[in-house]
């Protein structure tokens, strides 16, 4: 890794034109990080941990992959063949204002998606086209069809930012959607495609949460599979541990007494999936309430261990909260007795990253004194920093992708913790 980042010099039309057009526990360390903190050329600026940077000037970078960069804006999609400095592809997208989700496949291809839409470009965006999710049985899975159509939900947008895994020596897709907070009530799902997004189909779908339907709407327009009496509002992580050959999934967020009986949301799932049946088989490992580590994310799995943040927030069970970043044994995630917390920010933390010794997390803005706060080991977790940069607002850092070929981890800088704001680049000092 060069301990130099590169120049990325602005090109195209400015970012800020752009969006505005488009949108129509170890010892640790507290460091503040402001403009002032050793600003070097170009935007890049620097923290005893890692150089940080936004992201140049043109399109929304929304995905990362290598060398590759896929992003959006001004009624089109884009990709970058040097990670983002220049786009040398390009397609006319009118919805692209509406893109909340987007993944490079291993192959090439790239799988986008709108609010209720998912399309496929196999050529590097020379044309694309429309992949309709199907369900176990080979039919058809369709959108609801909105009582009010400018609030269609969100079908498929994420909160993590890693969704494929080499599995058996193939690559899957797995990812769940993130909702319910914007855009409209919308079911919750754990899509997968083994195929390179050629064909994209549902691996579980949740119940109905009477606490997250249509307004105006009556039980024949609940969303939510019927069948399923597990709920949730939404996915917060979807991880693969090639150890055990199984995906993990944990879900949000609170306590719910839904007709005189007490539920909850938040809930980690265990799924296999059987290549030859093309079926999976999914298990509840725990429910719990929402003052609870298990209200989580961020979950990671590095030499068969699994690591996890936590966002607890509920006001039942014992005070202070059940937060820090956890380790275990997979066979031990129901016993908190047997978790070993590597550090406790204190403050709600669902999103976290481990790539190469590096974990990188954040902070939510909304429940954090931290402005735009960051969370770093970059020795495999024994010691950690934290760092605020309040130049950015009051931003929660989601959506982490590997880093590319450059060394940079892409982050989404959330407005609260959810509407999309910036896009912000940083490299770790290892």
């Amino acid at each position: 890794m060069n301990p130099i980042p590169d120049p990325q010099r602005p090109r195209g039309p400015s970012r800020r034109n752009f969006l505005a057009a488009s949108a129509a526990a170890s010892s640790s360390l507290l460091f503040p990080a402001d403009d002032n903190l050793r600003a070097e050329a170009d935007g890049v600026r620097s923290t005893d941990h890692f150089w940080y940077r936004l992201a140049p000037e043109g399109p929304y970078i929304d995905s990362q992959r290598d060398n590759k960069a896929f992003g959006f804006g001004l009624g089109k999609v884009y990709l970058s063949e040097d990670n983002g400095k220049t786009w040398a592809h390009d397609a006319i997208f009118r919805n692209a204002d509406n893109i909340t989700f987007s993944v490079i496949l291993k192959n090439g291809n790239i799988l986008f998606a709108t609010r209720t839409k998912l399309y496929l470009s196999t050529d590097n965006l020379k044309s694309y086209k429309q992949i309709t999710v199907k369900n176990s049985d080979g039919s058809d899975y369709l959108p609801h069809t909105p009582i009010d159509p400018a609030n269609p939900g969100w079908y498929f947008h994420s909160l993590d930012g890693v969704h494929t895994w080499d599995v058996d020596g193939s690559e899957m897709l797995v990812w769940g959607n993130y909702c319910n907070v914007m855009g409209g009530a919308v079911p919750v799902n754990i899509y997968y495609s083994t195929d390179q997004g050629e064909t994209v189909k549902l691996a579980y779908s949740f119940g109905q949460n009477p606490t997250f339907q249509q307004k105006g709407g009556d039980k024949s327009d609940w969303v939510g599979d019927p069948s399923n009496p597990v709920i949730c509002r939404h996915i917060h992580t979807v991880a693969y541990n090639p150890a055990e050959n199984a995906f993990y999934a944990c879900t949000g967020d609170h306590d719910r007494v839904i007709d005189g009986t007490a539920q909850q949301e938040c809930h980690w799932l265990r799924g296999t999936y059987d290549a030859g049946k093309d079926a999976w088989d999914w298990k509840v490992l725990v429910s719990v309430n929402s003052n609870s580590r298990y209200k989580s994310g961020g979950i990671n799995f590095v030499d068969g261990q699994l690591y996890w943040a936590s966002d607890a927030n509920g006001n039942n069970g014992t005070m202070p909260h059940d937060r820090g970043i956890f380790r275990c044994d997979p066979a031990d995630i129901a016993d908190p007795s047997k978790h070993t917390m590597l550090f406790n920010p204190h403050y709600e933390s669902a999103n976290m990253i481990i790539e190469d010794g590096v974990f990188l997390s954040a902070h939510y803005g909304p429940a954090s004194p931290f402005t735009t706060g960051f969370i770093i080991s970059t020795d495999e977790g024994k010691t950690w920093a934290e760092y605020d940069l309040p130049q950015f607002g009051k931003r929660s850092p989601l959506r982490f992708h590997k880093m590319n070929s450059d060394g940079w981890f892409r982050v989404d800088l959330r407005k609260g913790w959810i509407e999309r704001g910036e896009v912000l680049f940083i490299k770790p000092k290892v």
